[in-house]
């Protein structure tokens, strides 16, 4: 008896939104988890070449924190053509404090595939800062990817 491998299309997939709350948690931890909900590999259904993940939308990604020395020695790189020579250089330290939500995304993003597919991935993801977000109006399922922080 030979099985067949079922694939599933884009419209057979029922889409869910997840909140998570991003305070005390590692930033490299959540991202990693955060892409797998976005990816849609947490599901029976998962096919690789199909948008099959679902929404999400983090809260108070300004709490989260780096492991180890990063703080201090890890920057961030981006081309712009603003600056001379169009190099801008941001610390962690700069970045979690003036652009968390940023921080939240870029990581998030390294770990999503490359190309029109992570980017569509890329495109459900919803980062605040704060405790409060504009989607009050959705049916959010609240869920604990990673542990805290024991201090």
């Amino acid at each position: 008896m030979q099985r067949q491998t079922t694939i599933f299309k884009k419209t057979s997939v029922t889409k869910k939104w997840y909140v998570v709350d991003a305070a005390d948690k590692p930033l490299g931890r959540l991202a990693s988890e955060i892409a797998v909900v976005l990816m849609g590999k947490n599901k029976p259904q998962f096919t690789p070449n199909c948008d099959c993940g679902d929404f999400v939308v983090v809260t108070n990604c300004k709490k989260v924190w780096l492991t180890g020395n990063k703080i201090h020695g890890k920057n961030y790189y981006d081309n712009k053509s603003q600056t001379y020579g169009g190099l801008r250089v941001r610390d962690a330290k700069t970045m979690k404090k003036h652009y968390s939500t940023e921080m939240v995304r870029r990581a998030v993003k390294g770990m999503l595939p490359k190309g029109p597919l992570g980017k569509e991935m890329l495109k459900k993801l919803f980062v605040y800062e704060g405790a409060e977000h504009q989607k009050q109006d959705k049916q959010l399922i609240e869920v604990e990817l990673t542990k805290k922080r024991e201090m």
